[in-house]
């Protein structure tokens, strides 16, 4: 018997790799199980069961790196050659690995039921046509676990195992030839609270309730929690340590210095929320990131690779966008310091304005310019919500807007993997149409 064959695979693939020439090597193995459970048009329409195993690994001969990917059954000596042919055609570059030792981390998370998944979306279906019986109701619920291992031919053998509870509900509501569909969700480790999302939808759909003549010209604008992604994702690829490396971020030379308004504080915390997990992809332990403090630009994040080029250590910043792709600089998650103010005290203090809620397009993207149409927008008179608005267009700069940030709410909650509040900025161009 070949000595590989009673070795476990990930240490099969990596003596297999030394033993074709392989200087580095490292594989990555994820295993997934998720039991997502659907509804539509008001009732269980689906229940499924999802088992997934992929397992990558990378290489280095002669200084040139090669990947292969394998989902389901592998053959390992069939992975290695394929690895080793796709490295021939990639010039040579330093192996990225981390030195470390064999280290089982603490699971994250608790599986729920199918059952428990069942009755949380029928109880919060049940509790938003109790309100609105006219509306229509979909719902996706999952319990997702996940195993991951890490293991490189520098002594390094990482593992965890999380699971991720996510539920996500939309009532569609169709009055004549209005059409509204309003959606929430959450995402947690240990349970969801379905009843927080309720009233969420349920707040949404008494403020569109009313439809109000839209307004335009310069005007504040009040982006809630689940639109702030419009700015946040500018933000992130304005911090990525490849960005700055290739001078493509206004933020390039800016370090230590003021480039957000000084009410925003932006950080990331590994222990915190849905997506905490104790290290990356590459094996760098996952660490606190000041990014912005007081508006003031203190840190980027990177990955083994980048943080060379910038002459630092990696910020264990280097996760793989796929099982197929190299790692590259990305967070785990971004965390924005809430302010003193619930959202109604915030907005009291708005003669006319216009909250951001839901959006047609896509992002500003790294070039920060905004131009979106509203998919659900409402409008601030003396104050007070007093009503959904149509065809109205919000279109600004991110990076201007940002400095012009007047206050942030103190209700943030979980926007994916974002903790953040709403927030008023002041002077977006607005065009409403009658």
């Amino acid at each position: 018997m070949n000595s590989t064959e009673t070795l476990d695979l990930p240490e099969q693939l990596l003596a297999l790799a030394k033993a074709s020439g392989a200087e580095a090597a490292e594989v990555f193995q994820s295993q997934t199980f998720s039991q997502p459970v659907i509804f539509e048009a008001n009732r269980l329409k689906q229940l499924e069961t999802s088992e997934s195993e992929g397992i990558a690994l990378r290489l280095w001969r002669q200084g040139r790196p090669g990947l292969a990917v394998a989902y389901g059954p592998v053959a390992p000596q069939r992975l290695v050659e394929r690895a080793l042919q796709l490295s021939q055609l990639n010039q040579p570059e330093q192996p990225e690995l981390t030195a470390g030792q064999q280290q089982q981390f603490p699971t994250l998370g608790e599986a729920v039921s199918v059952a428990q998944l069942i009755d949380w979306g029928q109880a919060a279906i049940e509790q938003i046509r109790a309100a609105y019986p006219e509306v229509i109701c979909q719902a996706e619920l999952d319990c997702e676990t996940e195993v991951t291992r890490l293991v490189n031919s520098a002594g390094l053998d990482y593992a965890y195992q999380d699971t991720t509870l996510s539920g996500y509900w939309s009532a569609d509501w169709i009055r004549g030839d209005d059409f509204l569909s309003v959606g929430d969700g959450e995402v947690a480790r240990y349970r969801l609270n379905p009843q927080l999302v309720v009233a969420d939808i349920l707040q949404r759909l008494s403020w569109a309730e009313q439809t109000v003549e839209p307004l335009s010209g310069r005007l504040p604008v009040v982006f809630t929690a689940k639109a702030t992604d419009l700015l946040w994702g500018t933000v992130q690829s304005a911090l990525n340590g490849k960005r700055i490396v290739e001078q493509a971020s206004p933020w390039s030379d800016a370090l230590q210095q003021p480039v957000v308004s000084a009410a925003l504080t932006l950080y990331q915390d590994p222990t915190q929320g849905p997506y905490s997990c104790p290290f990356d992809d590459e094996g760098t332990l996952a660490q606190r990131l000041q990014l912005i403090d007081s508006g003031r630009l203190t840190q980027i994040y990177c990955d083994r690779k980048v943080g060379r080029q910038l002459g630092q250590a990696s910020t264990g910043s280097g996760f793989r966008p796929g099982l197929g792709s190299y790692p590259v600089p990305s967070l785990l998650n971004l965390l924005i310091q809430p302010g003193e103010r619930s959202f109604e005290q915030m907005i009291s203090c708005l003669g006319e304005a216009i909250v951001v809620d839901q959006v047609l397009g896509n992002s500003a993207g790294i070039s920060g310019e905004l131009s979106v149409n509203l998919e659900l927008g409402y409008r601030v008179i003396n104050g007070e919500i007093a009503g959904r608005v149509k065809d109205t267009m919000v279109a600004g700069n991110v990076y201007t807007a940002l400095k012009q940030v007047i206050e942030l709410a103190a209700d943030a909650a979980w926007n994916g993997a974002c903790f953040t509040p709403a927030l008023v900025v002041d002077g977006l161009s607005v065009t409403g149409r009658l």
